[in-house]
């Protein structure tokens, strides 16, 4: 099962709207997901901070700012 990672941090609507699509994409494709919240952690602020939201599918960058729903599925049929 592919591991699917999003950085976000409080108060990024970007990240809210990831949220939300990623826990409805789960209703419907198995992968396990893990939430990463960079707030106050200086490696990762430096690392995802401009770029948030990330999401990541088995440790590769797959998504920054947007979550693409058909381009999700197509990497998930992938990993």
């Amino acid at each position: 099962m592919a591991k699917v990672t999003l950085y976000k941090a409080e108060h990024c609507h970007l990240c809210e709207r990831a949220q939300r699509q990623l826990a409805e994409l789960r209703t419907e494709l198995p992968f396990d997901l893990e939430e990463v919240d960079i707030s106050g952690d200086p490696g990762l602020e430096a690392r995802y901070r401009e770029w948030l939201p990330v999401v990541e599918i088995d440790g590769r960058r797959a998504f920054v700012y947007y979550v693409d729903e058909a381009a999700f599925r197509r990497r998930l049929a992938e990993s």
